[in-house]
């Protein structure tokens, strides 16, 4: 394929990667027995699991300049109620799948009110509510700004960024981070996702508001190799501008995270660069791999999640939240659970428990692909 308007698969494989990938290290069958691949870096560090979410971002952005393009990148008062309602659908998605979840677990214990569930424990923010914030303001910036200066805009960010952190005790695991601070002052505490660290417990929530501020730069960075990807005819070409602008992403990062550590819970300046750089490398192999050299049999799984990703990653929150929470009986005083049931079934069949709490995750992921892929034999495609 080496005409400009013929759709790159390799785009849609790696959106339906990530997704999966995205389920299946949230969901394990156990949060105490994971392997070490399958688990966040504590603070500082880099594990396989930190590059899912920022290739989903990564790839929103690669999306969000196709988007753009039908409208010639001009603001106009159509394209600012499109931006602006899917802005909001994202926001009311994250905020009604927390509902639903206190909500389910409100039936459970007695002590939790209305006034609980809706409101005094409500988190402000969380992955879809990142997602709509990034969308509208790499939006805005694509259609306000000529995009010779979208570089400039990325690196303005991402300076500030690294500064903003550098004085602010950013960079650490206490109270005194900036994050911490800054966040609970416009948040709340009881609004706030809590992470913990070398034994400490803070309220610092990885999707707060002043760590989406990389994210901007994070997704504009995407929306630049979506440019590439457009106006690049041939894939050859493309292939070689995206691994070389990886590439160095990529160098740029490992060495800036000697003074700026790469951290994914405080979304930091190389952290950007780092998977940015990893998504672009990433995405040249598939092109190569997909549409050169048409090796596509292997990635049908994945195409149903890329093909509605985030109705794929909606649905896995749902059942996340109903595996785990509704009660089929009780053993003794443990509730017996979908989710415990699986656990447990993939437990005696298995040497360790990490074995088994892997094997759920699995279980779980195919469980939501098989209603993607209903979706996309029948080719309904759901838009959010």
């Amino acid at each position: 394929m080496t005409k400009e308007n013929k759709r790159l698969l390799a785009v849609d494989i790696l959106r339906g990667i990530t997704v999966a990938g995205m389920l299946l290290v949230n969901n394990p069958g156990s949060w105490g027995h994971l392997y070490t691949p399958l688990e966040h870096a504590e603070w500082i560090g880099l594990t396989p699991t930190d590059l899912v979410f920022p290739f989903f971002m990564f790839v929103m952005g690669v999306s969000m300049f196709f988007s753009l393009r039908k409208f010639n990148f001009k603001l106009s008062g159509g394209v600012l109620l499109k931006i602006c309602r899917r802005t909001v659908l994202l926001f009311l998605i994250g905020w009604m799948v927390q509902w639903f979840g206190m909500w389910l677990r409100s039936l459970y214990n007695p002590d939790v009110t209305f006034f609980d569930v809706m409101f005094a424990k409500l988190r402000i923010l969380g992955v879809f509510q990142r997602l709509a914030l990034v969308y509208f303001f790499g939006s805005m910036v694509a259609v306000l700004f000529k995009q010779r200066f979208i570089p400039w805009i990325i690196g303005i960010i991402l300076v500030a960024y690294a500064v903003i952190l550098g004085m602010g005790q950013g960079y650490d695991f206490t109270s005194d981070n900036i994050l911490c601070r800054f966040d609970t002052a416009v948040l709340g505490e009881d609004h706030m996702y809590h992470e913990s660290a070398g034994g400490i417990t803070l309220a610092l929530d990885p999707e707060g508001i002043l760590s989406t501020l990389p994210c901007i730069a994070h997704v504009l960075i995407g929306l630049m190799v979506g440019k590439c990807l457009t106006e690049v005819h041939d894939n050859r070409d493309r292939i070689v501008q995206i691994t070389v602008w990886g590439g160095v992403m990529l160098l740029v990062g490992w060495l800036l995270q000697y003074g700026i550590p790469c951290a994914k819970k405080a979304w930091t300046s190389s952290y950007v660069l780092i998977t940015c750089g990893m998504a672009s490398s990433v995405l040249a192999m598939l092109i190569y791999a997909i549409d050169v050299k048409g090796h596509n049999k292997w990635c049908r799984f994945f195409q149903s999640f890329g093909v509605n990703p985030l109705f794929c990653y909606l649905l896995g929150s749902i059942f996340a939240i109903a595996f785990g929470t509704i009660r089929l009986g009780m053993d003794g005083d443990t509730p017996i659970t979908i989710k415990s049931m699986l656990y447990h079934m993939w437990q005696a069949v298995t040497t360790t428990d990490e074995a088994a709490s892997c094997l759920y995750a699995i279980t779980f992921v195919l469980i939501t692909w098989c209603f993607g892929y209903i979706l996309y034999k029948k080719k309904i495609y759901i838009k959010i």
